[in-house]
């Protein structure tokens, strides 16, 4: 049993690294696009935390034997503050300001749980404090991208929706749910056993809209930092006229 709770473990390490890189593939698009487009940071905020508090949690002095839970997640909080960086810098200045928000709000909440937890608790009261913290948070963070499955809902397209970011938040969560049912620990194992079937939800979603251009408009930001409409046409564009202008009434 401890050699499948380790190797669990490895593989939950494995399968929770390549879910912490898949959005390399959104950031390069990002970047080269200098605009978020309709991509939204609150999932790299709301996992920025969950890596915070699951890093803590993993500590030797907080819970024993989930040390492979603290390597990986204090790997994934690294990357996810430059995701969560080169957001801020490139999103439009009001999404900016509220992603700024929760990520100061992220390490208010990760330093309060810090200080409370290695000077006000000890034992098992250390434990249960932080497992519950790291538990609620992950819940959170596997919840965030329900905004985007709307998104994918409303639009029928799964543009705004990565592939492989939903493919590993499946993989990364049903690892480590059988990780923390071998270890008996409840922390690990129910955030995850959400976390899996949250992206069983999100992959069906994908196979469903995936060759979908999308039959509603939405709007994106084009290159000069103005908003273009895609999906449907405008009424004037169907129309001719001998001059070759849209008539006043028409004019938008």
């Amino acid at each position: 049993m401890e050699v499948l709770h380790f190797v669990f473990g490895v593989f939950g390490n494995a399968t929770a690294l390549f879910l912490f890189l898949s959005p390399a593939i959104t950031f390069k698009r990002i970047i080269r696009s200098k605009s978020t487009e309709q991509f939204s940071g609150i999932p790299y905020v709301m996992t920025l935390l969950n890596c915070l508090l699951s890093a803590w949690y993993g500590l030797p002095f907080v819970s024993k034997n989930n040390i492979l839970v603290s390597t990986i997640n204090g790997t994934g909080a690294a990357i996810e503050s430059i995701y969560v960086l080169i957001f801020i810098i490139y999103a439009p200045k009001k999404e900016k300001a509220k992603i700024f928000g929760l990520f100061t709000f992220v390490l208010t909440v990760f330093t309060a749980v810090a200080l409370i937890s290695l000077f006000a608790l000890h034992g098992n009261g250390r434990k249960l404090f932080c497992g519950l913290a790291a538990t609620i948070f992950s819940i959170i963070m596997y919840a965030s991208p329900l905004s985007i499955m709307r998104l994918v809902i409303k639009s029928k397209s799964a543009e705004f929706m990565p592939f492989f970011l939903s493919l590993f938040v499946f993989l990364c969560g049903t690892s480590w749910f059988i990780y923390g049912l071998l270890g008996r620990d409840a922390f690990v194992a129910v955030p995850n056993g959400f976390g899996c079937g949250l992206g069983t939800m999100q992959l069906i979603l994908y196979f469903i809209y995936r060759n979908n251009k999308g039959s509603q408009e939405i709007k994106k930001p084009s290159g000069n930092g103005t908003s273009i409409e895609i999906g449907e046409k405008k009424p004037h564009q169907d129309k001719q006229h001998p001059n070759g202008k849209v008539p006043q009434d028409e004019q938008v």
